[in-house]
C-alpha cells in the first residue's frame, strides 16, 4: 500500500472538508433558519429571487436534512481535534435542528420542496401547485430529514431521540410495505407508487441509516440493513455481469447508486464484523465492476448500459466520485488489494482534477465530456457536506485508524 499517497490524500481530504465547512458557516441562514447553499457553481455567484426555483424563496427538504446530518457528523468528529470549530458547527446545527423540527411537527413529514410560506409544492405541467399526500406514505425527503433529526436530537434533545428514531423507522417500514414514493414531483399517492419500478435506491439510501445508528450506539436495531442488503442482492444483482440493475426490466445501471450501496453496506459490516462472507464478496465485486466500467473521462456517468458498458447519459455528476473514495477506503479494511487501491486513486484524481473548485468549498455539480454544465442532478442547492464531506470524512477516519497505523 502506497503510504506516501495515503498521507497526501489525508491532507487533501482534511483541507477540502475544512473549506466546505467554512463556506457553509460563512453564509447567513435562509428565511426560517435553513442552510443557504444556493450558489451557482459555474459562476460562484449566489442565486437570487430572479433565479426562481433556485432562489432563496424556495426551500428543499432534501438539502436541509442532509445538511443537518453532515454538520452533526463534522461537529462530533472535530470535538477533540478542533473544539472551536465543533462549537461553531453546533451553534449552526442547533438553529437548523429547530427549523427542521418545526417543519416536521406540522404534519409528521418533510417534503422535497417548499415555497416562501413553507407550503409543500411540486412542479406540474401547469406550473407550481400544492403538493398532496395520502396518509402513511413516505418519500426521500422524509428519509433525509429523519436521519438528520435523529442525529441532532442525540445532542440537542436527548428526550426526543426515540421520537425521531421512530420517524426513521417509519420510513424504513414504508419501503418494506410498498408505501414509499420515489418521484416526489408527483402527488404522493398509492396510485403513483403502484406505477413506479422496483428501484433499489430507497433501500440503498436507508441502508445509510445503519452506519448512523451504529455510531450513536443503536447497533441493536440495525437488522433492517441486513434485510435491505439481502433484498438488493437477491433482486437487483446481475450474476453474469456483477452489476446492480435499477430495474430487472432493462439493463440500465445507476453507477453512482451502486457505488453508494457498496459504501453503506461495507460501513455496516465494519460495525458487525464481515457478516456473511459471500455477501461481502458480492459487494466488493459490485464495487470493483462499477468502477472498472464506470470511471471514464471526466468522471462517472449518471447511467450506463450493463450489456455494452457504454454511457447512456451525457451527464457526469460529481457525487459518485467521493462515494467511490469512501467505498474503496472501506473495502481496504476487508480486502486490501492493489486493484481496489488503484481504483480509489483514479476516483480521487478524477474528482479533484475535474470537479473540485479550490478555494470555494464545493465542486461542479455536473459535467459532460467537454466541461462543467448547468444541469441539476437533484437540487439546485449545492452539497452541504453530505456526498462529498461525509465521504471524505469516512476516508479520513479509515486512513488514520486502519491504513497508516
Amino acid at each position: 500500500m502506497d503510504h506516501i499517497w495515503l498521507k497526501t490524500a489525508l491532507e487533501r481530504y482534511q483541507k477540502s472538508n475544512y473549506s466546505t465547512i467554512e463556506w457553509i458557516l460563512s453564509r447567513a441562514p435562509l428565511s426560517g433558519g435553513f442552510l443557504d447553499t444556493k450558489v451557482n457553481c459555474l459562476t460562484g455567484e449566489s442565486y437570487t429571487d430572479a433565479s426562481h426555483l433556485r432562489g432563496p424563496k424556495f426551500t428543499y427538504g432534501w438539502i436541509q436534512g442532509r445538511g443537518l446530518e453532515s454538520i452533526i457528523a463534522f461537529a462530533n468528529f472535530y470535538s477533540e481535534v478542533d473544539p472551536d470549530l465543533s462549537r461553531r458547527l453546533l451553534i449552526r446545527a442547533k438553529d437548523l435542528f429547530e427549523s427542521l423540527r418545526l417543519l416536521y411537527e406540522r404534519n409528521g413529514h418533510i417534503n422535497f420542496l417548499y415555497n416562501a410560506n413553507f407550503q409543500a409544492i411540486r412542479i406540474a405541467e401547469s406550473g407550481i401547485v400544492k403538493q398532496s399526500r395520502e396518509g402513511n406514505l413516505f418519500v426521500y425527503a422524509d428519509a433525509f430529514a429523519a436521519k438528520g433529526l435523529f442525529a441532532a436530537a442525540t445532542i440537542f434533545a436527548p428526550k426526543e431521540v426515540d421520537l425521531y428514531r421512530h420517524y426513521l423507522f417509519e420510513v424504513i417500514e414504508a419501503i418494506q410495505d410498498d408505501r414509499f414514493q420515489i418521484n416526489e414531483n408527483n402527488p404522493i399517492s398509492r396510485s403513483f407508487i403502484a406505477q413506479e419500478s422496483d428501484d433499489f435506491a430507497p433501500r440503498m439510501i436507508l441502508l445509510g441509516a445503519a452506519g448512523l445508528l451504529h455510531r450513536h450506539n443503536y447497533s441493536s436495531v440495525t437488522i433492517f440493513a441486513d434485510n435491505f442488503i439481502d433484498y438488493i442482492l437477491e433482486n437487483h444483482y446481475q450474476t453474469e455481469s456483477s452489476f446492480l440493475l435499477n430495474s430487472l426490466n432493462n439493463d440500465i445501471c445507476n453507477v453512482g447508486h451502486s457505488i453508494e450501496f457498496c459504501g453503506f453496506a461495507l460501513d455496516h459490516y465494519t460495525y458487525q464484523g464481515e457478516g456473511n462472507s459471500q455477501k461481502l464478496v458480492k459487494v466488493i465485486e459490485i464495487l470493483r465492476k462499477s468502477l472498472v466500467t464506470g470511471i471514464k473521462d471526466p468522471g462517472i456517468p449518471l447511467f450506463l448500459s450493463t450489456k455494452s458498458g457504454e454511457t447512456s447519459s451525457k451527464y457526469f455528476p460529481w457525487w459518485p466520485l467521493p462515494e467511490a473514495i469512501r467505498a474503496c477506503a472501506l473495502a481496504q479494511i476487508f480486502k486490501p488489494e492493489t486493484e481496489l487501491f488503484n481504483l480509489w486513486k483514479q476516483a480521487d484524481e478524477a474528482f479533484f482534477k475535474n470537479y473540485w473548485i479550490p478555494g470555494r468549498g464545493y465542486a461542479y455539480q455536473t459535467r459532460d465530456k467537454y466541461g462543467p454544465v448547468d444541469y441539476v442532478p437533484a437540487t439546485p442547492d449545492l452539497d452541504p457536506g453530505y456526498h462529498t464531506g461525509l465521504s471524505l470524512l469516512k476516508a479520513i477516519q479509515i486512513i488514520r485508524c486502519h491504513l497508516l497505523n
